[in-house]
């Protein structure tokens, strides 16, 4: 795929542009002048691949995040209508109203009944200014609850995709009570008595991410980041510009193997070559055998053994020391 069909062309992902349009304009040549380029075509599609698995198997964390936000990767609801059969969208809080940035209902996931939640940003500059470019409101993380709740009481599986740059910080947000919002999501959601899977498939910022982000299972996709803040505005806060975003992405320690290696999630599900906009259905089928896998095994555990060993997880998570006086 050239740049002419493919707009969204990464910096780092041009030397593999370059060569694709070198293909294209072979094989015209080849056609207009019924040449046999056969040859120089083999050798161009094996440096194609070359450079390919060259680029993408030694991407800097700046890179993921780059790739993370490419506005062809899939969204929430393309997987819950690729990966699930059925799914049927539940609306509204029952306090305020209906946030579009945060989506989620009933769907199947091949036999079994399960509720999904997911944040939800656009394709168009129109669908973006919809759904809030991903960033819920208070009411979001309340419809989210008020769904989870829902599963609980059928014993349906909760499984959330997150995908956000964050909680949205309007005044409008924090008048509505955003902080308590999310605070509360994260004491019910650790004491559900369902399964809980949530799937990082995109940007995982802050609290927003947290506001449906406490599990049994914290599963990311090879190219997304989790942090507490951007690579940007962590930049702002430390040199005053966002110039060093890219070192403060490295800083940061974000990525999946990061986070894999610090214990904060339980598994990295690999992307197609190039990221999940490539092969979007190839990815859902990732997701899609790793939530099978986990979800088994959840289901076959007591209700009380999950919630404890949840518990658990969270309270293991990071290091501190006793200083004696």
């Amino acid at each position: 795929m050239n740049s002419k069909t493919q707009p969204h062309i990464l910096d780092f992902e041009k030397p593999i542009a370059d060569i694709q349009d070198q293909i294209i304009k072979l094989q015209e040549l080849g056609a207009r002048k019924k040449a046999d380029v056969s040859a120089s075509l083999k050798k161009l599609e094996q440096l194609l691949a070359q450079t390919k698995q060259q680029i993408y198997s030694e991407l800097s964390p700046w890179q993921r995040v780059q790739l993370s936000r490419h506005p062809e990767r899939p969204y929430s609801l393309f997987y819950f209508n690729t990966i699930f059969q059925k799914f049927f969208e539940l609306h509204g809080d029952r306090y305020f109203g209906d946030d579009k940035a945060m989506v989620g209902g009933l769907a199947y996931l091949d036999d079994m009944p399960v509720m999904l939640i997911g944040h939800q940003k656009g394709k168009t500059t129109k669908e973006r200014q919809f759904r809030n470019f991903g960033m819920a409101n208070p009411e979001g993380y309340r419809k989210a609850l008020r769904l989870m709740k829902t599963a609980e009481k059928f014993n349906i599986p909760v499984i959330t995709f997150i995908d956000t740059p964050g909680a949205y910080p309007g005044i409008e947000a924090e008048e509505r009570g955003q902080a308590e919002a999310i605070a509360k999501n994260l004491f019910e959601m650790s004491q559900l008595q369902v399964p809980i899977i949530c799937v990082i498939i995109g940007e995982g910022a802050s609290g927003g991410a947290l506001g449906i982000g406490v599990g049994d299972r914290i599963l990311m996709m090879e190219n997304t980041w989790y942090s507490v803040i951007s690579p940007e505005s962590c930049s702002s806060i430390l040199w005053r510009s966002w110039d060093y975003k890219e070192l403060a992405a490295k800083q940061l320690h974000l990525t999946p193997n990061d986070m894999l290696r610090f214990g904060l999630i339980d598994e990295v599900i690999p992307e197609p070559l190039g990221g999940a906009n490539r092969d979007p259905d190839q990815a859902a089928l990732m997701i899609k055998e790793a939530l099978l896998r986990h979800i088994r095994l959840l289901s076959s555990l007591p209700a009380e053994k999950r919630v404890v060993n949840r518990i658990e997880k969270y309270a293991t998570m990071g290091a501190f020391e006793n200083l004696e006086d």
